[in-house]
């Protein structure tokens, strides 16, 4: 049996006319589907991932990696299998994110006797369509942190840059960490809904790398 609690076709139909609502231009309407939800969500990503603070910030990244998406969103299927899909996809590549560690085309390789190993392309020079996403993304994300308050744009700097836990940063800026959680939280409130201007380069890339608290 499983853990998954099994909606009934009622729930069903109470999430298609919140979706609805929510498409119509109630975007407030969401935050029914988000605390109904948040629950189960964290349930199943905390069977996928052990650290807390990952757990908090996948179970915002699926959240608004669904709302982003509701304009795709397939009415014959169930809201609830949809969002758990998101959730395990949040899980898959943060967990490949930790595997791997992406290595600079230009940046020379040392091998283990001291010497150097040049990455080049091997179509004669052109980069590669994934190094121009990423540069598109970075572009957007530059152009983004830039709008946001200075309290702000630290504390995203400090996670995602320097990759301190949350204890660390407040630590470092001599905030409780009540405080931290908090900046953290509205700064990636305030820079989801300007990336979310981008639709659907908001929606392929910036979920790769942003989370939440």
């Amino acid at each position: 049996m499983s853990d998954v609690p099994q909606l009934t076709s009622d729930s069903s139909a109470e999430d298609e006319a919140v979706i609805r609502d929510i498409l119509s231009g109630n975007v407030n309407a969401y935050a029914t589907l988000e605390k109904k939800y948040r629950r189960i969500v964290s349930f199943l990503i905390r069977k996928m991932i052990r650290n807390e603070e990952d757990v908090a910030d996948l179970v915002q990244e699926t959240f608004v990696k669904a709302y982003a998406a509701l304009p795709s969103f397939q009415f014959e299927y169930p809201f609830s299998r949809w969002l758990y899909k998101i959730a395990s996809n949040r899980c898959i590549d943060h967990l490949r994110r930790k595997r791997f560690q992406m290595v600079s085309l230009d940046a020379p390789i040392t091998t283990r006797d001291g010497g150097e190993v040049h990455m080049e392309p091997q179509d004669g020079g052109h980069t590669p369509d994934i190094a121009l996403l990423a540069k598109e993304r970075a572009s957007m994300l530059r152009d983004a942190l830039d709008t946001l308050p200075p309290k702000y744009r630290e504390v995203i700097r400090l996670r995602h840059e320097e990759e301190l836990e949350y204890s660390e940063i407040a630590a470092r800026l001599d905030q409780p960490l009540g405080t931290v959680k908090a900046h953290l939280f509205r700064a990636r409130k305030l820079l989801y809904k300007k990336l979310l201007r981008h639709g659907s380069h908001f929606e392929e890339y910036m979920l790769d790398d942003e989370d939440d608290a």
